[in-house]
């Protein structure tokens, strides 16, 4: 009988850890990340990666609902199962995958420097000038730069925030001298605020991903399998095109 039990248990921890059972999912998003993600005028969530993952909940048959959440902490928020996916402009990284895994890349990313319209910097005396940049915490460019300072005796001085659009605020008030981010939010960035992008900031390209829980195989499958079909489907160049992402 105590085998039958500890048979029973193995199964049923087995069917929990693999399988994908529910009919909704939570999505965590950066509620500050244009084209990608952001609350719009309506106090919705909206964005390219929340109508893409709308388009495939459906296709899965499922419902889901979008959570705005603290980039420096979503992760963790998904490893203790306040939400069940992430899609939300998260760039595939080693260090992330030993946390999570991913969907296929969706979407190629390069990482820039954004300043103020007419700014005599280059990328040069940015790095080596002894300025102020801007970047989001918890973010792999984040990261990145950080590392660059000693790599290669850059003296930039870094200072963190919530989200790019809050280090464009302070860029365009003077308090930091260029804000590093993703280029598509650069150019959402550049469409709207007196801001250009100036360069690269050297960074090699990344991939964005969705990510979800080690043990979700089955969920990271289906969502593989309605991702798959989307990128195939009139409906991707639709998003594409609905946020300006084909420039």
């Amino acid at each position: 009988m105590i085998r039958i039990f500890f048979l029973f248990l193995g199964i049923l921890l087995f069917t929990t850890n693999h399988s994908f059972a529910a009919d909704k999912l939570i999505n965590g998003i950066d509620a500050n990340f244009p084209p990608f993600a952001f609350i719009d005028k309506t106090g919705q969530p909206s964005g390219f990666d929340v109508e893409a993952m709308n388009w495939i909940a459906k296709d899965m048959g499922v419902e889901v609902s979008h959570q705005p959440i603290e980039w420096d902490g979503i992760i963790t928020s998904l490893l203790t199962k306040k939400i069940d996916i992430i899609a939300s402009g998260m760039s595939i990284t080693a260090q992330r995958a030993k946390q999570v895994n991913f969907t296929l890349p969706y979407w190629i990313i390069k990482n820039v420097f954004v300043v103020k319209k007419g700014s005599s910097l280059t990328v040069d005396t940015l790095l080596k000038g002894n300025k102020i940049v801007g970047v989001q915490q918890g973010t792999s460019e984040a990261k990145w730069l950080k590392e660059q300072i000693a790599a290669q005796h850059f003296n930039y001085e870094l200072k963190y925030y919530n989200s790019s659009p809050l280090a464009v605020e302070d860029l365009l008030n003077g308090r930091i001298d260029a804000a590093a981010m993703n280029d598509a939010p650069a150019m959402d960035a550049a469409a709207k605020k007196e801001v250009q992008i100036l360069g690269s900031i050297g960074m090699p390209q990344e991939d964005f991903g969705y990510a979800v829980r080690k043990e979700d195989t089955e969920l990271l499958n289906r969502v593989n399998t309605s991702l798959k079909k989307l990128m195939a489907s009139p409906d991707w160049e639709v998003l594409k095109n609905k946020y300006e992402l084909n420039k």
